[in-house]
């Protein structure tokens, strides 16, 4: 296989191992954060019925979420983007003559 098929690959993997998580926590962290703002509303976040708690645990499986999404976007810039070609110098070449 060659480099761009492998980064193909690599990106499709990466984003549904990594970018469909990543989507279910910003969906999951999105509804927790905002269940900790709502007044009155039914938390329990692990046993725990603090608006306090459900606001941390939202924001921070949001920013899981945003890493875990994330991985793909860099993945698949890294492996997919055109990389400039080298200058080639011939060393067999004449020197030009001084002038």
């Amino acid at each position: 296989m060659d480099k761009k098929t492998t980064g193909i690959i690599a990106t499709v993997a990466t984003a549904l191992l990594c970018g469909c998580p990543g989507l279910g926590a910003l969906c999951f962290g999105g509804i927790t954060a905002m269940a900790g703002v709502i007044p009155g509303s039914d938390i329990d976040i692990m046993g725990s019925s603090d608006p306090q708690t459900a606001l941390i645990t939202g924001l921070g499986t949001l920013c899981v979420g945003l890493i875990f999404i994330a991985i793909p976007v860099v993945v698949g810039f890294a492996t997919l983007r055109k990389k400039p070609e080298e200058a080639v110098v011939d060393v067999n070449e004449p020197i030009p003559p001084a002038s």
